[in-house]
């Protein structure tokens, strides 16, 4: 909770400037302001002490010149600002939905799709230290590795030990992008993002991918989709009589099915053809969600005029007290 104070009607207090020229008046106008006496020689007056109402005798000046600065604060209406910075205890609940397929084995990145999609994956996950995040992977069939956690230990743990060949080969990204869907749907997080990555075309599975993505718009959940891989073929790896054998396959990505399930669901379509495109795909995903719901600010003026009010009615009533008594002058 911060405070500050700021002043409702601002322009008043140009007329704290008076004071200065009041006080360089005063000066002004007593500088003779003495008695003359004249005496043989003034030797002895060295011994003579200043009285108590000779050392007061500026004082009620400097209190009519305070009580005149606080009544000009007063009519500027001093207000106290209340701020709560307050970052949402359920941050932005995260899911990444990563697809798992046999396809993902291509060597147009470094050592592969598969390595380089679960390493930036990682490295996504450290950008985002206070938010919940999950993982689900698919590929012919779909399934929660991780259900969405703080725990960002774990999850990267789990994340590592993900491979191809975990499930049934395919590309199911309707069933990959409804597991994720279901992780978010009934989380009370002010913001809900899945950021779905795959290098297929949709061709197995039991939930169309458009199905998928009008379900994650009811649920206000926006979908991030990544489209990888390099233009042309590509080097795969297959199992030959004599160990791994490498051919250049064509691996066409559906674009346009990507980008419709992001349109849908007010999120963007990216396409990465190499590890560094790929990481900049995730440092772009992670600053709009941050400038989303940065921080949400709660502000309540108070009016403190107040005591200054009372302040400079309590020390304009002690210069007329000093005045009519201590500090009267008698003629």
């Amino acid at each position: 909770m911060l405070k500050d104070i700021s002043f409702a009607y601002e322009p008043f207090l140009y007329f704290l400037l008076v004071i200065p020229l009041l006080v360089a008046y005063y000066i002004w106008r007593n500088r003779y302001y003495y008695a003359e006496m004249q005496y043989s020689h003034a030797g002895f007056l060295a011994r003579v002490q200043k009285s108590f109402r000779l050392h007061m005798l500026h004082l009620p000046f400097v209190l009519r010149v305070l009580a005149l600065g606080l009544l000009i604060i007063a009519l500027a209406r001093p207000q106290s600002t209340s701020r709560e910075h307050d970052v949402s205890v359920e941050g932005i609940d995260i899911v990444i939905s990563l697809d798992i397929s046999g396809s993902m084995l291509a060597e147009d990145f470094q050592p592969n799709r598969m390595e380089a999609a679960k390493n930036t994956a990682l490295e996504f996950v450290d950008m985002r230290p206070g938010d919940r995040m999950g993982v689900t992977v698919f590929s012919g069939e779909s399934f929660t590795l991780v259900p969405l956690t703080t725990d960002h230990g774990l999850l990267k743990d789990l994340l590592r030990t993900t491979h191809t060949g975990m499930v049934e080969d395919g590309t199911a990204i309707g069933d990959g992008l409804a597991t994720a869907v279901n992780r978010l749907r009934e989380s009370d997080a002010i913001s809900k993002v899945i950021v779905l990555l795959t290098d297929g075309i949709n061709n197995t599975g039991v939930i169309d991918p458009l199905t998928a993505a009008e379900i994650a718009r009811l649920h206000n959940i926006r979908v991030y989709t990544v489209g990888v891989g390099s233009d042309g073929p590509v080097p795969y790896p297959f199992e030959g009589p004599f160990g791994i054998q490498y051919r250049d396959v064509e691996i066409p990505v559906d674009e346009e099915l990507l980008q419709e399930i992001a349109q849908m669901t007010g999120g963007r379509y990216f396409w990465a053809d190499n590890k560094m495109a790929l990481e900049e795909v995730y440092n772009e995903i992670d600053q709009m969600e941050r400038s989303k719901i940065d921080v949400m600010e709660f502000a309540r003026k108070t009016d403190e005029y107040l005591p200054f009010l009372l302040l400079a009615m309590l020390v304009a009533g002690l210069e007329f007290l000093l005045r009519q008594t201590l500090l009267k002058v008698t003629t």
